[in-house]
């Protein structure tokens, strides 16, 4: 079965799609922004929660996100900053959301990282009982980038509970964490290679094991010494985050090297 298939039983409205993809070829422009809008998702969230508090913090950023997606959703193609706008408020929401699990429900971070793990299972699931293929490269269709967003979503929610479990229960601390995270990102790079295991299941790999390894940079960077950090701030870390992530997506849309222009 090819990346862009999908199965016959799927509605034939579903295979009828715009000739634009709606997300991004993926880079290394891809994985370096990726990377950075996990680190300020996750400073920003702790930066609002401690500035307004975490109710509105959650309300702001889940409304923010709706708007954001609704962007996305209406662009006909692939559009650099609309998309990275998304990836960006879903970052912070999906912090927000994973924090309330264990800070406001009291639900250990072991347990978190695993009804994370569980729904995202049952995302895929879904996606692929109705698709036939959980590749990104057939993201043409409004069902499709749907699954797509909520996939994207439950991977945040994931990576943020596996990113703390490792860092408190594990007691590898920020810095060790993030260690840890970016020598399990490159393993489906050589599993590749070596075992020949398939694009669709590690890319997906990877894409998981960079929201853990941005927010722990990210609160290595943030948090006090006393802490295991370097005391820079939440604010001034989601600040130098932005602008790197803002320069790069402008380069980007001047020079389209991220789009994909292939039929479905």
């Amino acid at each position: 079965m090819t990346a862009n298939s999908v199965p016959s039983s799927a509605p034939a409205s579903a295979s009828v799609a715009p000739l634009w993809s709606k997300v991004p070829e993926i880079t290394l422009w891809f994985w370096l922004i990726k990377v950075l809008t996990t680190g300020m998702g996750e400073a920003l969230s702790d930066f609002l929660a401690h500035t307004v508090g975490p109710v509105p913090a959650v309300l702001g950023s889940g409304a923010a996100l709706l708007v954001a997606l609704a962007f996305q959703l209406r662009a006909r193609r692939y559009v650099a900053w609309v998309y990275w706008l998304a990836v960006l408020m879903v970052s912070v929401f999906g912090t927000v959301a994973a924090d309330v699990v264990h800070v406001g429900l009291g639900v250990p971070y072991l347990l978190s990282t695993i009804f994370f793990s569980a729904a995202l299972l049952l995302v895929f699931r879904l996606w692929y009982r109705r698709e036939g293929s959980l590749s990104i490269h057939g993201i043409h269709t409004r069902r499709r980038e749907m699954f797509y967003w909520a996939t994207v979503l439950t991977t945040f929610a994931l990576g943020t509970a596996a990113g703390d479990m490792t860092a408190h229960t594990l007691n590898l601390g920020w810095l060790g964490s993030a260690a840890l995270f970016a020598v399990v990102m490159l393993l489906p790079t050589l599993s590749r290679r070596v075992l020949g295991l398939g694009e669709v299941l590690t890319f997906w790999w990877a894409y998981i094991l960079t929201r853990p390894l941005g927010a722990s940079v990210a609160d290595w960077l943030a948090v006090t010494p006393a802490q295991g950090g370097l005391g820079y701030g939440t604010g001034p870390v989601s600040l130098g985050f932005g602008v790197l992530i803002l320069v790069l997506v402008a380069y980007l849309a001047l020079t389209r090297q991220d789009t994909e222009k292939t039929a479905d």
